[in-house]
C-alpha cells in the first residue's frame, strides 16, 4: 500500500522528542533538521534566529510542530520521518498527551550533567502510557560536567534499557546525529493504519491563519484526507470544506492527499480554534465513523485571575486582545467582571502559572496594553446551608459565611526531584505551606524525589521561586491535580480608610488568617502613599478585624511649585505627573499604587 506522494506505511516513522526544560530539545531538532537536509544551511542560522522570540511567548513556531523529513537509510531505502514537537512545560501537559497520541516513537533527551529531572519523568510515564518506543539518548556529552556513564546507568535503572544501547550525542557539535536517524529507523516501529478504511484522523494541535482560518495538524490514522473531500468533527459535528490539505516541510506544502499513518495539516476555513479543538477527530462527513479516537476531554483551567487595563479607555482594545489570543489558544477563557477598585475588566481561566505568565506578557508585548493583574485564585467548591454547591473563582464573589456550609479547595498532587542535602528545606517549605508528606524515595546515591499532597491555593504564587531559591536551582517539581477536600478556609477583607478593597481580598486558611492579615496590612503600610489625613488599614474576617495599622498623615508641601526658568525641567515634572497619575488607580479617597496588588503576590516570602 504506498501513499501518491510520499513512501509506503512501512517507510514512515512518526516520533517525537521529550526532555526537561533546557535539556537541548531545540537543538536536536535543528541538527536533525540539518542532517536530512530539510532546511538548507542558508535557512538554518535564519530559523534558529528566527525562534528566539517566538519560544519565549508560546508563539506558533513554524519550524517544530510537525516536521517530514526523508533520510536515506543505509539499507538503501528512504524513510519519511515526521517529527511532531511537543511543549515541555507541566502546564501544557494536556497538548503533550495529544501530540504523543499521534506519534509510534518517543526519542527521550537527558542532560549528560543534570540527569534525570522531573520533567523528564513526568512525560516518559505519558509516553509509556500511550505504548510508544523509547530511545534514550544522553545530550551535551561534550560539556566539562558531563558525567555520560552514570547518566546511562540512571536510565538503565528507570527504562530497564542497557547503559550501552543509551545514544550519546552533542546537539551542539552535531556527535552523534546520524546515529539517532538510524536508531529512529531501526528501533520505531511503522504506524498501522489501512486507507481502505473510514476515515479518522486526530487533531494534535492548530492554530489561526487570517486567510485560511484554523489550520488543524493532524495524525491520519485510517482512510484518506482529499483536498476536495467534505469532513466533520465529531465532539461538534461541525462541517468542514477544506480549502487545502498539506506537510510541513518545515514551512506548509500543499499535496494531493495526507493517507494513513501521515502528519500534516488540514487548512479548514473555520473562523474559530473552538470549532476545531486539540484532541478532537475528524471524520469523512459522506461516510462518518461511528466512534471518536480516544482521549479527548476540554482542558479545565486551575487558576483565575482578573486582568484589568491600567487605563479604563483600553477595555475594548483589551477584550479584542483577549479575543485574538483565543484564536491561538483554546484553553484561554475569560469573561467581563468588574470591581470598584479597578472598574471593568476580564476574569480570566488558565492552565496554570506559566500559561497565565505567557498570556500576559503576550497582552502587553503584542498588543501594547498596560494591565493590572489581581492576585491568581483557585475554583473553590462551595456548599451552602441550603444544600446547594456553587463554583466561587474570584474570593470577592464568596458568600457571606454565615450561609456557607463548608469550602472544598483543590489539592494537587506534587513530586520534588532533588539532591539529597535539600531534604530538610524542603520539607519545611512543604509542610509550611499545609503539605501532606507522603513518601520519600532515593534516584540514586545523591537524588531523591519527595513526594507530597499540596492545596493548588499554596503553590500558586511563589512555590516555584522559593523552591528553586532553597535548593540553589537543582530542585525541579511536577504536579498533578488530585481532586477536591473540604478545608478551613475563611475571606480576608482588606480594607482602606474603612472601604473593602475587593480586588485585595483572599481566601485563606483560618489557622494561617493572623499571620497573613498582619503582614498584608504591614506590606500595604509601606506601598500607600501618605494623605493628608490618617489612612487605617485594616484585615477582616466578616466584621471581625483581625489586622490594623495606620499610615500617618502628611503635610502639604507648598515649596515645590516650579518657578521660572528651564522648560524642559518643567516639561520633565510633567511627564512624571502624567507617569504617576497612571500608576495610581483610585479607591474611594486613597490612590492604591500597582505595589498594593503586587503585595499580595509576595505574601509568602
Amino acid at each position: 500500500m504506498t501513499h501518491n506522494n510520499a513512501a509506503p506505511i512501512a517507510h514512515v516513522r512518526n516520533f517525537c522528542i521529550i526532555a526537561h526544560i533546557d535539556h537541548g530539545k531545540s537543538t536536536l531538532s535543528d541538527r536533525l533538521l540539518e542532517l536530512t537536509r530539510t532546511i538548507g544551511e542558508r535557512d538554518m542560522a535564519e530559523q534558529v534566529l528566527d525562534r528566539m522570540d517566538l519560544e519565549r511567548e508560546k508563539g506558533i513556531t513554524i519550524k517544530a510542530k510537525a516536521v517530514r523529513m526523508l533520510h536515506d537509510h543505509a539499507d538503501g531505502q528512504q524513510y519519511e520521518l515526521n517529527l511532531i514537537d511537543t511543549p515541555g512545560h507541566v502546564d501544557f501537559s494536556y497538548e503533550v498527551s495529544h501530540a504523543l497520541s499521534a506519534c509510534e516513537g518517543a526519542v527521550l533527551v537527558v542532560d549528560a550533567a543534570q540527569g534525570i529531572e522531573a520533567q523528564t519523568l513526568a512525560n516518559l510515564y505519558l509516553a509509556l502510557e500511550h505504548d510508544l518506543d523509547i530511545i534514550p539518548v544522553i545530550n551535551k556529552i561534550d560539556l566539562p560536567a558531563a558525567r555520560p556513564d552514570e547518566v546511562a546507568h540512571e536510565i538503565e535503572d528507570l527504562l530497564g534499557v542497557p547503559a550501552d544501547e543509551v545514544l550519546r550525542v552533542s546537539a551542539k557539535e552535531g556527535l552523534g546525529a546520524q546515529e539517532l536517524l538510524k536508531a529512529i529507523v531501526e528501533r520505531i516501529r511503522p504506524p498501522m493504519g489501512d486507507d481502505s478504511r473510514p476515515l479518522r484522523a486526530l487533531v494534535f494541535d492548530s492554530h489561526y491563519d487570517s486567510y485560511k482560518g484554523v489550520i488543524a495538524y493532524v495524525r491520519v490514522m485510517d482512510g484518506i484526507i482529499e483536498a476536495e473531500s467534505l469532513l466533520l468533527t465529531m465532539s461538534n459535528r461541525r462541517r468542514i470544506e477544506p480549502m487545502e490539505v498539506g506537510v510541513f516541510g518545515p514551512q506548509m506544502r500543499p499535496v494531493a492527499q495526507l493517507g494513513a499513518g501521515d502528519v500534516g495539516y488540514v487548512a479548514t476555513g473555520l473562523k474559530n480554534v473552538r470549532d476545531c479543538r486539540v484532541g478532537d477527530t475528524i471524520t469523512g462527513a459522506t461516510q462518518p465513523v461511528a466512534e471518536p479516537l480516544p482521549g479527548f476531554a476540554p482542558p479545565k483551567p486551575m487558576v483565575y485571575a482578573g486582568l484589568y487595563p491600567v487605563d479604563n479607555a483600553d477595555y475594548t482594545d483589551l477584550r479584542d486582545a483577549l479575543e485574538k489570543l483565543q484564536l491561538n489558544d483554546a484553553s484561554l477563557v475569560f469573561q467581563p467582571e468588574s470591581s470598584t477598585a479597578l472598574n471593568m475588566g476580564f476574569r480570566c481561566g488558565f492552565l496554570g502559572l506559566l500559561h497565565m505568565e505567557i498570556v500576559q506578557e503576550r497582552l502587553e508585548r503584542e498588543h501594547e496594553l498596560e494591565l493590572l493583574a489581581t492576585a491568581p485564585s483557585v475554583e473553590y467548591q462551595v456548599l451552602l446551608t441550603n444544600g446547594e454547591v456553587i463554583i466561587v473563582d474570584n474570593p470577592s464573589e464568596l458568600p457571606n459565611l454565615s450561609q456557607v456550609e463548608e469550602i472544598h479547595e483543590p489539592w494537587m498532587h506534587i513530586s520534588l526531584f532533588s539532591p539529597s542535602e535539600y531534604i530538610g528545606p524542603l520539607m519545611e517549605l512543604t509542610t509550611g505551606r499545609r503539605g501532606e508528606f507522603e513518601k520519600l524515595e532515593y534516584l540514586d546515591e545523591r537524588r531523591v524525589v519527595l513526594e507530597f499532597y499540596i492545596p493548588l491555593a499554596e503553590i500558586l504564587v511563589d512555590f516555584h521561586d522559593q523552591l528553586k531559591s532553597r535548593t540553589r536551582g537543582y530542585a525541579s517539581m511536577d504536579y498533578a491535580f488530585d481532586g477536591h477536600r473540604p478545608g478551613d478556609l475563611v475571606k480576608m477583607d482588606i480594607l482602606v480608610n474603612e472601604e473593602p478593597v475587593d480586588a485585595l481580598s483572599l481566601i485563606v486558611h483560618r489557622d494561617s488568617a493572623y499571620d497573613k492579615g498582619s503582614l498584608l496590612v504591614r506590606r500595604l503600610k509601606e506601598v500607600i502613599p501618605s494623605q493628608l489625613f490618617a489612612v487605617p488599614i485594616q484585615a477582616a474576617i466578616g466584621s471581625k478585624v483581625i489586622a490594623r495599622t495606620n499610615v500617618k498623615a502628611t503635610r502639604k508641601d507648598v515649596l515645590a511649585k516650579c518657578y521660572g526658568g528651564d522648560v524642559t525641567r518643567k516639561r520633565k515634572l510633567l511627564e512624571r505627573q502624567k507617569e504617576g497619575r497612571r500608576r495610581l488607580k483610585r479607591v474611594g479617597k486613597v490612590d492604591l499604587p500597582q505595589e498594593a496588588f503586587m503585595a499580595v503576590l509576595r505574601l509568602n516570602d
